[in-house]
């Protein structure tokens, strides 16, 4: 855990220093930045698409998955309750930046393999490079959308735990197979968030987080029945 715990501590720092950069920002430079963010999602987004589909075995997938998953987060009203959660915490648009922020540092490529990697087998690498560049990230973003960044750090804390505590318990069921599926559906949200904060369509990217789950129970059942 103590990769994790690295990582954590990075966005941590980070967004106490982008809340403070961000008092001498004139609103110009804000917008700037937002952009840059936005496009910077996007270009992660379409980056794990251009590398995971052609390794997908199951190309129709992701498209079940996120019209599942969209119908699902739809039904339970996910970006309007996480929303409202966000709201009491602070105004302005922090909901826009922290849900890009949790897309950013829990679906990347590292921040899956890494905690995996180190409960499996003691390799911190991954989130030792993972950090390093979450910590830049935030700082951007607490820049842009203000300290209330820094409640990513917790949320990324819970994520790559659960992760490090399933890769312990049921090694054999973390797969390539089902890491390549998940990060195809993981791209299209990033790519979503990335889009939302450069305001060309304003996608409800929260409503979609279900998705992630159709992956695992679909390969779940595949190796639990054999078809």
């Amino acid at each position: 855990m103590i990769g994790t715990i690295v990582n954590v501590a990075t966005i941590i720092v980070g967004s106490v220093a982008g809340s403070i950069f961000r008092k001498g920002l004139k609103d110009s430079y804000q917008d700037t930045l937002m952009q840059a963010m936005g496009l910077v999602a996007a270009a992660l987004g379409i980056n794990a698409l251009a590398t995971y589909m052609p390794e997908s075995q199951y190309p129709v997938l992701f498209i079940v998955s996120l019209a599942l998953g969209g119908v699902i987060g739809q039904k339970l009203d996910l970006e309007q309750r996480f929303r409202n959660v966000v709201a009491k915490i602070s105004k302005g648009n922090l909901a826009e930046g922290l849900s890009t922020a949790i897309l950013l540092f829990c679906l990347g490529t590292m921040s899956i393999l890494g905690p995996i990697e180190s409960a499996l087998h003691g390799n911190h690498t991954y989130l030792y490079t993972n950090a390093i560049l979450d910590g830049i990230t935030s700082i951007v973003l607490a820049s842009t959308f203000g300290i209330g960044i820094i409640w990513s750090a917790v949320v990324l804390f819970c994520w790559q735990g659960s992760l490090y505590l399933l890769a312990n318990v049921s090694s054999n069921f973390i797969t390539p197979e089902l890491l390549t599926e998940t990060s195809i559906v993981g791209g299209v949200l990033i790519f979503c968030a990335g889009l939302s904060i450069l305001g060309i369509r304003n996608f409800k990217t929260i409503n979609l987080i279900p998705a992630l789950l159709v992956p695992v129970i679909f390969i779940a059942l595949k190796s639990t029945i054999g078809f």
